[in-house]
């Protein structure tokens, strides 16, 4: 059977024939809504590998649960899938990894193009981040009897960073590892407590469940995230967004991962500044650091 076909009048190539003939072959069976959805990832599956779920679904004029659906009925575990099996039939595998690495880039040539893409992901940052939203967020900070971070994977890392650093400024903050551990602490917050979602795609069941468990308890909700448009800030009550032009199929997404650092710093030193604990709790950290160095 010939795998090369065509939507709208477009080829397909014949790399993403697998994914999205199964969706064009099982569209007849898909509810009206479920067929906008899939209307939309045929008419343009390269842009669906850089969008969120939100973003998916507002251009097919639907919604996050029925993008679910669709996945479902096709075979697939979940959103991400569908983003990564596109990705994964239609980029070349050394592409996926290295983005503009060239094979016969030497070991210098990639520092400059790494680090560079760094760099300009961290200065679109600066650029593009909501000031609002940030001052917004260091109020809330400082108000907080308690904080507790939420995040899984490549994000926990930076929630136990983020959580450690605010104790240095004599903010009670924590941040569990186990996810029912969280899931139960974000349940026990009150009104008077804050609860700090950390999620590059915003749309990680784990964060998504926490994040409601708090927003239930009553305290306040906020998020760092890489997409505007996702389940995450449709929770929160304060998001911040910042990432990178990474898409998802680069699974670990560490530009993100390093901008998102640099929005914590950012927050860090405001809190620093303003936090009316900080200078003795500071004091207190570096008389403590010295025992442990030589």
């Amino acid at each position: 059977m010939k795998n090369d076909f065509a939507v709208a009048g477009e080829p397909i190539n014949r790399a993403t024939a697998g994914i999205l003939e199964r969706i064009r072959a099982a569209s007849p069976s898909f509810s009206p809504a479920e067929r906008r959805v899939a209307d939309a990832v045929l008419r343009d599956p390269s842009s669906v590998i850089h969008q969120s779920v939100t973003e998916l679904a507002t251009t097919a004029g639907s919604s996050p649960a029925t993008v679910v659906r669709l996945c479902a009925n096709v075979g697939l575990r979940g959103y991400q899938e569908l983003k990564i099996t596109l990705a994964s039939e239609s980029i070349p595998s050394e592409q996926r990894v290295l983005g503009d690495i060239m094979p016969d880039d030497t070991v210098g040539d990639i520092v400059h193009k790494v680090m560079g893409g760094t760099a300009r992901a961290v200065s679109a940052a600066a650029h593009a981040i909501d000031s609002h939203a940030l001052e917004a967020m260091v109020g809330h900070l400082l108000r907080a009897r308690r904080v507790v971070f939420g995040a899984v994977g490549t994000s926990a890392p930076l929630a136990l960073d983020a959580a450690y650093r605010f104790v240095t400024l004599g903010i009670d903050a924590a941040f569990a590892p186990d996810v029912h551990t969280q899931h139960v602490s974000a349940r026990m917050l009150t009104e008077s407590d804050v609860f700090f979602a950390i999620s590059h795609t915003g749309s990680t069941f784990e964060t998504l469940a926490t994040t409601s468990a708090a927003k239930a308890a009553g305290a306040t909700t906020l998020a760092l995230t890489s997409f505007s448009r996702s389940p995450l800030t449709e929770i929160v009550d304060v998001s911040l967004v910042a990432g990178s032009a990474e898409t998802i199929y680069r699974v670990e997404a560490m530009a993100s991962r390093i901008v998102h650092l640099a929005v914590l710093d950012t927050l860090f030193v405001s809190l620093s500044r303003l936090a009316p604990t900080s200078d003795t709790a500071l004091a207190l950290t570096e008389d403590v650091l010295i025992e442990h160095r030589i």
